[in-house]
């Protein structure tokens, strides 16, 4: 039996396995959810023995636990390292899901007529790495590994992987290899496969902004006193200019400029604007002035408000002058910006612009740097390969907008370029209602990471 007859075998049992995992509430950011998250990290672990891996633990740390594992079938061979995270985000607001989140059904879609799978991480990343575990599976079930393999899988990459770099940097040994696979990324579709090849880093604030000492009545103290929600809008909307250009000063310093070639090689993926725009029901995109919706995504750094609250928000009425106002603040940043310098201009603008009829405090949460990996390496040449075998064409290289810390910790750390072989759409939702991920990709997904390893051996040894 081939590895490809073995995955087609055993399709549904591997669906059924991740709808299983998908059922576990594995919110990191919600201490609510704790026993859900460690049932989760459970889940992983026995998966990986089962599978036929070695040495599986849960590796504990002062947050949620990593659970490594590995199978080392010759020293001499190459060695791949796979990342992947079990946690996923919160669900909020429930109401908007069309079925719940943590009760997974597939449905058919105009993207995927074969079928998806709705649940909450079902892209994000419990269907992508697992994706690793079943192939994984699938070669040591027919004595075909080609490589040795190491598992990390960890439970707070939804949160900033707070504990990530310190596991990282404290066991350089044992994660020793010759590359990092992550699949934690989209590409642009099952017709143009394409592999991720940079991510944007990232800077989350909160800000805090207090008026009056306590709640009051706006029709007595209403013009008189200042209004935290009017005061934070205000500021906000200064954090952009007319070009939608961020105003925070240096925040540009070290933003690269890129050719006209290297754009145009951007913009030559196959990109359709009009469907974007239909797919997302909005008249027209938005962005900084001068860059096409891919370069706005994939190589300009953005400002956004994720979150703003304050007043009153219930039914009815209340006419209240509200003693704080809040916003969460996200920066999406690119190569050369470090996301603690970002931090630290965003906070000392923040003080500056703020008037002197309120306080601000302004507190940084978690951050990232961003990632760019090269095309000429054994292991994009592994995955280009992989793709054009289950997919009849090339790899498309792409930037992609999204961020995942941690690849520019592998790359620090150890000393390694993460291969980010995603197989989800960036229609499937993350992060939102109706999160969802193609039954198709999915299996295909685990086809081509097995003939990741089978090419991996062959041009690591070249």
């Amino acid at each position: 039996m081939s590895v490809k007859k073995y995955i087609q075998d055993n399709q549904e049992k591997f669906l059924n396995e991740l709808i299983a995992l998908l059922r576990i509430p594995s919110v990191s950011a919600d201490p609510k959810f704790k026993d859900d998250v460690f049932a989760a990290a459970e889940f992983v672990r026995e998966s990986l023995e089962k599978a036929g891996a070695d040495q599986v633990e849960l590796c504990q740390t002062a947050g949620y636990p990593i659970v490594y594992g590995e199978k080392i079938i010759d020293p001499s061979l190459p060695t791949v390292l796979v990342y992947g995270h079990y946690d996923v985000q919160p669900a909020d607001p429930y109401e908007l899901w069309d079925s719940p989140p943590f009760e997974p059904v597939i449905k058919t879609t105009a993207r995927h007529p074969e079928g998806a799978i709705f649940a909450r991480g079902s892209a994000d990343d419990k269907g992508q790495f697992y994706m690793h575990v079943k192939a994984f599976e699938a070669m040591m079930a027919n004595e075909d590994l080609p490589c040795n393999i190491k598992f990390m899988i960890e439970g707070e990459e939804e949160v900033g992987s707070e504990h990530l770099d310190i596991f990282v940097k404290e066991n350089k040994e044992k994660l020793k290899a010759d590359v990092v696979l992550v699949s934690d990324t989209h590409m642009i579709s099952l017709e143009d496969p394409s592999v991720t090849v940079g991510l944007r880093g990232l800077s989350y604030m909160q800000v805090e902004v207090t008026g009056p000492n306590r709640d009051l009545h706006s029709g007595t103290y209403g013009g008189a006193v200042a209004n935290p929600i009017n005061i934070l809008c205000k500021m906000i909307a200064s954090l952009q200019d007319e070009n939608n250009h961020i105003t925070i000063p240096g925040f540009y310093d070290k933003v690269e400029e890129y050719s006209a070639e290297y754009r145009k090689a951007l913009n030559d993926a196959p990109f359709d604007l009009e469907a974007y725009k239909k797919e997302l029901d909005i008249n027209d995109v938005h962005g900084e002035a001068g860059y096409s919706t891919i370069e706005r995504v994939g190589i300009r750094p953005t400002l956004d408000v994720n979150g703003i609250w304050g007043g009153y928000t219930g039914e009815g009425a209340k006419t209240v002058l509200p003693s704080k106002a809040y916003a969460k603040i996200s920066m999406r940043l690119v190569p050369n910006q470090d996301h603690k310098e970002i931090s630290k201009l965003f906070e000392a603008h923040f003080n500056t612009i703020a008037p002197a009829s309120v306080k601000v405090k302004v507190t940084p949460h978690h951050g990232g740097q961003a990632a760019v990996v090269s095309t000429d390496t054994p292991g994009y040449r592994a995955a280009d390969l992989a793709i054009q075998e289950a997919f009849g064409k090339k790899a498309i290289p792409t930037r992609e907008g999204g961020s995942i810390p941690i690849c520019s910790l592998f790359q620090h750390e150890l000393g390694l370029d993460p291969i980010l072989l995603g197989f989800g759409l960036d229609t499937d939702a993350l992060h939102s209602p109706n999160e969802h991920y193609g039954v198709k990709n999915y299996y295909m997904g685990i086809e081509t990471i097995a003939l990741f390893f089978k090419y991996f051996k062959e041009e690591a040894s070249k």
